[in-house]
């Protein structure tokens, strides 16, 4: 911006210009959702007679209904948040001691170790469902839930590893050491100073863990045939035929899936931000 522009209070194109690429953007983000949600409120005539693009002539719920009745919604629900809710946590802490042990404690090869985590981590889900699968036909933890939960507590604690240790590795020694003089141990040192002062970080991992367990499909899909175990995400793909899909049902049962995850995102909006503006900050 010029100085003369400055001077007169004019801004130029340019602001406009971002500022138009960032409504657009929202759009193409929000569109999609807008759409599942007109015609998850559509009756199946409606949906017939004007398509997909239209606005709906009246709020008709049935597909909900229907949907809700024939997967024991309650039920996929429940497993969700039991996987979901578990994998976070046990994630967490598994992260947290890897963490505190290569971070702080400094283990020789810590860099490879920290090679092999996020090796684990970037390993398409298709190389690991068969192994996975032979796995807990093998231990008897076949259409269980707990399969599921130990899978992907060890994926997101991979993760959640060489995350947490980034930021541990760079932890100030001065507090350690100050801890140590007082007579603390190890134990204690974690407990009452790392993990207090790594709040907002274990915060973000902990939102971000159950949301990307909630939305997992495919090795849930694999370990889970039965309805009885059935997730969210997996429950949906019931409402595909192989010859027909019924739109008005499928948008309904997408809106039922994303609802309790935009919860859980909206009630840990302050500390997933906490977490983001402490991390920028360092």
């Amino acid at each position: 911006m010029s100085v003369r522009a400055v001077r007169s209070g004019r801004r130029g194109p340019v602001p406009y210009v971002v500022l138009l690429g960032f409504v657009a953007v929202a759009v193409l983000m929000v569109g999609p959702f807008v759409l599942v949600a007109m015609n998850s409120v559509k009756s199946r005539t409606d949906f017939a007679a004007h398509g997909g693009m239209s606005v709906p002539s009246s709020v008709d719920l049935d597909s909900f209904r229907t949907f809700w009745n024939s997967v024991g919604f309650t039920h996929v629900l429940t497993n969700s948040v039991v996987v979901g809710a578990s994998v976070a946590v046990l994630a967490v802490v598994v992260s947290l001691f890897n963490a505190y042990a290569i971070g702080i404690g400094r283990v020789k090869g810590r860099l490879w170790i920290l090679g092999v985590f996020l090796l684990g981590n970037l390993l398409p889900q298709e190389a690991l469902v068969y192994p996975l699968y032979d796995l807990a036909k093998r231990v008897g933890l076949y259409d269980n839930i707990l399969a599921v939960i130990i899978v992907f507590t060890v994926i997101q604690g991979a993760f959640g590893t060489y995350l947490l240790s980034s930021v541990l590795s760079s932890f100030p020694t001065e507090i350690l050491e100050a801890a140590r003089l007082d007579g603390a141990g190890r134990w204690r040192i974690l407990w009452r100073i790392v993990v207090p002062v790594s709040r907002p970080t274990i915060g973000v991992m902990l939102t971000l863990f159950f949301i990307w367990t909630w939305n997992e499909f495919f090795i849930p899909m694999v370990l889970l045939p039965s309805s009885a175990n059935q997730t969210v995400s997996v429950s949906i793909a019931t409402t595909q035929g192989q010859h027909m899909v019924d739109i008005t049902m499928q948008a309904a049962s997408s809106m039922l899936a994303v609802i309790p995850a935009v919860i859980f995102f909206l009630l840990f909006q302050r500390t997933l931000t906490r977490g983001v503006a402490v991390g920028a900050v360092k």
